[in-house]
């Protein structure tokens, strides 16, 4: 698929494991496409451009290297299968995807070939730096369900063999496998924990004001990628961290029709379910999350995504790396449904003034109104692409 990238960031060495290339080589509409990816990168195009399988393929990366099953990562395999693809001689199809993750160690590239027909498995995975492969597996009996892998061990043995299961990422498995005895299985490991540390890090978030409008019971107060919680999360958010809870309203000033003072929750002193309402200043009658719009439903969520870190959303990063080491990396397909012109720019000056820290990145997929905005915005990557 054609496609227009300015470059997303100058090369540097980042602190955090972050992804900084996606590649799609053969994924739905797109073939042998390179997608660069910065602190806020919008992609853009018309419908059936491959907006939205983009984000598909890099959530998809991201269920891998957090431990899903093919099945799970892919709940629809066919529909990713290349446009107009011919299946060979034995009647397999497929698709084949990847990614650079940048970080203390440097720049490593994952690539991944994915069988779909007649069986969905995994046939060919290579983890690589500086042009040495570090993890590579491949197919050998396809009447067994597992891989031939072999990664870097160094010194006298030169590589480790053993099967891996054909339904998981390798490279997600090796720091399970490698004992880091050797400076080989060191780099191997090094590599493998940087791409995972990223691909865990990753937010899908789609907002859905059906689910947002009514109470719910109070629970852990971690955002749901619908964010149907979102009345808990605030009630968390208002008594724990006053510093983002004070951001929001602020947000929502700009986003929210009417006069905003502030955001409030309402709770039975007995217990029972929780309601977020929004404060409309002295002497005035506040209002029902359920009585804001679809547009001012889907502002606040994704302010709230924004504002606030990996702890109060439902995901689990990498528990053996401190937070501040991990930069989050919201998914949002179709951004700005719903937005009027304010609630984009204003999301967008909160995601370049979150972004800009480093901790939060942001990928996404907009409209024209919204990347006509954001085209000359500094900080912002635009991915254009063509039908």
């Amino acid at each position: 698929m054609p496609a227009q990238a300015r470059p997303a960031e100058p090369a540097q060495r980042h602190p955090r494991p972050v992804v900084t290339e996606l590649r799609l080589s053969a994924f739905g509409p797109h073939r042998s496409a390179v997608f660069p990816l910065g602190p806020v990168t919008l992609f853009a195009g018309p419908s059936g451009s491959g907006k939205s399988q983009a984000l598909t393929a890099y959530e998809a990366l991201a269920g891998l290297g957090s431990g899903a099953t093919l099945e799970e990562a892919f709940p629809d395999p066919r529909a990713r299968i290349p446009d107009r693809a011919v299946p060979d001689a034995q009647r397999r199809r497929g698709i084949r995807l990847g990614c650079t993750v940048d970080g203390p160690v440097g720049p490593v590239r994952l690539d991944l070939a994915v069988q779909v027909e007649p069986t969905l498995r995994i046939v060919g995975e290579r983890l690589s730096q500086d042009g040495q492969i570090l993890l590579a597996t491949a197919l050998r009996d396809p009447g067994r369900r597992s891989v031939q892998a072999a990664w870097l061990t160094g010194g006298a043995v030169g590589v480790t063999r053993a099967p891996l299961p054909d339904d998981r990422l390798g490279t997600a498995l090796l720091p399970l496998r490698v004992a880091g005895s050797t400076a080989g299985q060191r780099q191997v490991l090094a590599a493998a924990e940087q791409v995972v540390v990223a691909l865990r890090a990753v937010f899908p978030c789609d907002p859905r004001p059906d689910r947002m409008r009514a109470a719910v019971a109070p629970g852990e107060g971690r955002l749901l990628g619908d964010c149907a919680n979102l009345a808990d999360v605030l009630r968390r958010t208002r008594s724990e961290c006053g510093t983002r809870h004070a951001l929001l309203a602020e947000a929502a000033r700009t986003g929210c029709a009417g006069s905003v003072a502030g955001l409030d929750v309402r709770a039975p002193a007995g217990g029972g379910p929780v309601e977020a309402v929004l404060d409309r200043g002295p002497g005035r009658p506040a209002t029902e999350l359920a009585r804001l719009g679809a547009g001012e439903l889907r502002f606040l969520a994704l302010a709230l995504v924004l504002l606030t870190g990996p702890g109060v959303l439902a995901m689990e990063p990498a528990a053996e790396l401190l937070s501040a080491r991990q930069a989050l990396t919201v998914l949002a397909d179709d951004f700005d449904r719903a937005l009027d012109g304010c609630q984009s720019a204003e999301l967008l000056r909160l995601a370049l003034l979150s972004c800009g820290r480093g901790h939060v990145r942001l990928v996404a997929a907009v409209g024209e109104g919204t990347a006509a905005a954001a085209r000359d915005l500094p900080g912002v990557a635009m991915v254009d692409l063509t039908a």
